[in-house]
């Protein structure tokens, strides 16, 4: 028995040169116990020490996603919704940024954090506890965990099979054959991130926590939005900024076609139907302030029941949060009332999904978007950042506008037959891609209008963050604004395509984006969607699962 475990001890020494199948299984359960005692404080400063690091690593470029199963090294990430310990403040939108991201967590800190959720699950009598992670499409993809294992869940994580995040529907077709099919029907695992817990006001005596995914080994899943998203605003903050932002949806409520037809309901524009259904609105815009996600505003919008709802803007992660929080929930009340609530596009109909956004210092004192000039105008930082946004506007479209009816509103205004449109900005105008704000200090924001609300809130984030960079990075001028604030600028080399195929294309050509989202992400996200345009279903049959649609 002895010989035996020296020679288990002495492969597990070699394990950075082997297949995740040769693996001492115990090991690895223990290197994602031992990560995790970071990932749950979110100091996510400390690397991950996996299959392929020994200490410290640096970011690589992940082309060979081969790779993926022995270790890839992603950059580790800095920032992380909000404080360790920190509990939540309804009143407040603002994480502390200037948190010391080198500080070690303690078990007491951890301790301190269980504590308090064990206190809230007693006092709400929780029978169930969400693990919830965000597959590519935006979409909740859960587990359920009886309340009395929660800790225990809390420390090993809950797995759960790759294919339901990755969506790729046939591993082997030929976009994908550099994914092995033994790595795609493998388990990842859903570590919880314990600053998001809250208890669930709309489902009775749950509770949810947001997941983070990892694989067996403890590595980051390369292809997890939410991860993407962090590690964009790692790099925000490396390079002396961070972000206070927040989505803008439109989504529309049906009832439910045996009792009403689908298409007769209806929520116009109109400041006396606003309320036309208060219970269920009162019921949504306070189960969302309870779960952290502050709601600013609501109305009903110009079609037939469709609905606008704004969240109070809010530093890192935490504005994609709130959003994808939004979309379960709000299916969840409506269902309650007998409604289904969907944010998918029809055709010839648009619910679109704003990420409203500004930059600020580390620190969050400073706008570096508001020039205090009195005129309407961006600083030199603000027009650089929008830069980025126009000459990546190709590739983002595609991110922001994943579906065929989603691009349809990008030609809504031009009569002539087109293969792209001109991306356009301007100061206070709604009908640009980008519409640029100068309120003041705190109201000076751009409204990245690309996106449509079936985009993925996580993506969306990490694309604006990443093109935002590449504008600040660059050694182009600065860009020239229109002539007036009634005007807008048309950029010359900046054209949105207006078939996905196209917008595909631009996404697998933008080096940029490629490298900042990970070549994992890309290879996957692109096979995902010229699968759907070869299996593209019949409006009857996407109606017919309406409820679950995003």
């Amino acid at each position: 028995m002895s010989k035996l475990r020296r020679t288990r001890k002495k492969v597990t020494k070699h394990v950075f040169s082997t297949e995740v199948g040769e693996m001492d299984i115990s090991n690895s359960k223990e290197r994602i116990r031992n990560q995790m005692v970071c990932h749950k404080l979110e100091d996510v400063s400390k690397p991950v020490v996996g299959a392929g690091s020994a200490d410290s690593y640096r970011p690589q470029d992940d082309k060979d996603s081969e790779n993926q199963t022995t270790g890839i090294k992603p950059s580790p990430l800095k920032i992380a919704a909000s404080a360790p310990g920190r509990e939540f403040n309804t009143n407040s939108n603002h994480t502390d940024n200037t948190r010391d991201g080198t500080q070690i967590p303690t078990t007491p800190h951890l301790s301190s954090r269980m504590k308090h959720i064990k206190q809230e699950m007693a006092k709400n009598h929780l029978q169930f506890v969400r693990f919830e992670a965000t597959d590519l499409h935006g979409v909740s993809r859960s587990k359920s965990i009886p309340a009395h294992f929660f800790q225990e869940k809390v420390i090993h994580g809950v797995c759960m099979p790759r294919g339901y995040l990755e969506l790729i529907p046939n591993p082997k077709d030929d976009e994908v054959d550099h994914i092995r099919a033994t790595c795609f029907n493998s388990d990842i695992v859903l570590m919880p991130e314990l600053s998001t817990f809250r208890v669930l006001p709309w489902a009775e005596r749950t509770a949810r926590v947001i997941c983070d995914t990892f694989t067996v080994t403890g590595e980051p899943l390369l292809t997890s939005p939410r991860y993407i998203a962090k590690r964009q605003l790692s790099q925000l903050q490396d390079a002396g900024f961070s972000l206070l932002s927040a989505f803008i949806y439109d989504f529309c409520i049906f009832a439910v076609p045996e009792i009403i037809n689908s298409k007769t309901i209806s929520f116009p524009a109109s400041t006396l139907l606003n309320n036309h259904d208060q219970p269920f609105i009162q019921e949504l815009v306070d189960g969302l302030y309870h779960t952290g996600a502050n709601v600013e505003s609501f109305s009903s919008s110009t079609r037939p029941g469709q609905m606008e709802i704004c969240f109070l803007p809010e530093f890192g992660i935490s504005a994609a949060d709130n959003a994808f929080t939004l979309r379960t929930g709000v299916k969840e009340v409506a269902r309650k009332y007998n409604y289904i609530a969907s944010f998918f596009i029809e055709t010839g109909f648009c619910n679109s999904g704003i990420l409203s956004h500004s930059l600020w210092d580390v620190g969050g004192k400073k706008n570096m978007f508001c020039s205090n000039s009195g005129v309407e105008e961006l600083t030199i930082t603000g027009k650089k950042w929008l830069a980025g946004l126009l000459k990546h506007s190709a590739a983002l479209s595609c991110l922001m506008a994943p579906a065929v009816s989603c691009r349809k509103r990008y030609s809504k205004e031009s009569k002539d037959l087109k293969e792209s449109v001109p991306t356009t900005w301007g100061y206070n105008d709604n009908s640009c891609a980008f519409n640029i704000k100068c309120h003041g200090e705190k109201g000076s924001r751009i409204e990245n209008k690309l996106g449509s609300a079936t985009a993925n809130p996580y993506l969306v984030l990490a694309a604006t963050v990443a093109a935002g960079l590449d504008g600040l990075q660059s050694s182009d001028g600065v860009l020239a604004g229109p002539n007036d604030s009634t005007d807008f600028c048309q950029a010359k080399s900046a054209e949105i395509p207006l078939k996905l195929e196209d917008a595909l294309v631009a996404l697998e050509e933008d080096q940029c984006l490629r490298q900042a989202l990970g070549e994992t992400f890309i290879r996957y996200f692109v096979a995902m969607k010229k699968y759907e345009l070869e299996n593209e279903e019949t409006d009857a049959e996407r109606n017919k699962f309406l409820e679950y649609f995003i």
